[in-house]
């Protein structure tokens, strides 16, 4: 797998660390349970977009774009480290936030991400639920086109092929990290959402020959939509990284854990957050990693994983968002 032939920038601090969960493992009494730390990947407090961006940046870098535009939800963790990004290189940045979630309290616009967005200088404008946010985004790419910019548009959470290398390269790092231990991983769980993350594990494993299995949690579609979703781009991936097709039943997804929608945490995410808190003291944030903590502590309880497992929790990040759901949050603290 020749990565090196494709535009990058340095932003990510790596490899990321591999950890064992020791006392959540023993609290659950089932598998050996690891977790894949994406949230230090170090640009503008960490996350999972920060891999997609080397690539996405390094290729912007190399058609001598001025501006990054980007999309996402009010929360956004991608719009959030983009804005970082275009600071590390000297870039622009403009993102368009969609108003997904609905009644969720005064400062849910003006904390978390939000906040972050602005303090790295990103220009930002809402969009009302419902529309197609990367059409939204093109068209302002071609605004700022025609006005004498040079934009480079980045689909919403980095997902196109391009970003997707980002996690063909935490696959070979994966894979490396447990040879370095000798040890076999027997499942890598992770929330999936825009498709990016999934897409490139699952194609950077076909590619390095690894029959690791990928369970993504999704954090909004049904089974169904979700899979169809991830694997039409892993096949585009796998055409980008050369390593040929790859079957539908490699993308493995549960839609148990969505609750009422995209980011509303449910019951069970509340819990996976204090869980992995207080077990680990680890920040899971209420829309990706929460959600699928959550998944992997279900199919933990319903004996889905074998006992002796290696199982690893890939952290993609997002814990700035908990502070736009800290009234949520805080109900749950006190009805413990």
């Amino acid at each position: 797998m020749n990565i090196d032939r494709f535009p990058r920038v340095s932003l990510s601090h790596g490899p990321t660390p591999l950890e064992p969960m020791t006392r959540l493992s023993e609290h659950l009494g089932g598998p050996n349970i690891f977790i894949k730390r994406d949230d230090c990947t170090g640009l503008g407090t960490g996350g999972n977009k920060t891999r997609k961006l080397e690539f996405l940046v390094g290729e912007a870098l190399s058609e001598n774009a001025d501006i990054l535009v980007t999309q996402g939800a009010v929360q956004s963790n991608h719009v959030r480290q983009t804005a970082a990004a275009a600071c590390k290189v000297g870039l622009d940045c403009h993102g368009l936030l969609e108003r997904r979630v609905v009644d969720a309290g005064a400062d849910y616009e003006i904390t978390g991400n939000v906040f972050l967005d602005q303090i790295f200088g990103a220009t930002l404008e809402f969009r009302e639920p419902g529309l197609d946010m990367n059409a939204e985004a093109i068209a302002v790419t071609e605004q700022l086109r025609a006005e004498g910019r040079q934009p480079y548009f980045i689909p919403g959470g980095g997902s196109n092929p391009t970003g997707a290398l980002g996690y063909a390269v935490c696959a070979q790092e994966l894979v490396m990290q447990a040879s370095e231990r000798k040890m076999a991983i027997d499942w890598i769980v992770m929330g999936t959402g825009s498709t990016g993350t999934q897409a490139g594990l699952i194609a950077g494993l076909f590619a390095l020959d690894s029959n690791i299995p990928v369970m993504g949690v999704s954090v909004r579609q049904n089974v169904d939509v979700q899979t169809k979703s991830v694997h039409a781009l892993v096949e585009k991936t796998a055409v980008k990284l050369g390593c040929g097709n790859i079957s539908v039943d490699k993308v493995i997804v549960d839609d148990n854990y969505v609750g009422q929608g995209y980011g509303v945490p449910a019951e069970t995410t509340l819990e996976a957050i204090m869980l992995a808190a207080r077990m680990e003291g680890i920040l899971l944030d209420p829309v990706y990693s929460g959600k699928g903590f959550a998944g992997m502590v279900g199919l933990i309880r319903e004996k889905f994983f074998k006992k002796g497992d290696n199982v690893v929790f890939l952290h993609t990040g997002g814990s700035a968002a908990l502070f736009a759901y800290q009234d949520l949050l805080s109900r749950h603290i006190s009805n413990e």
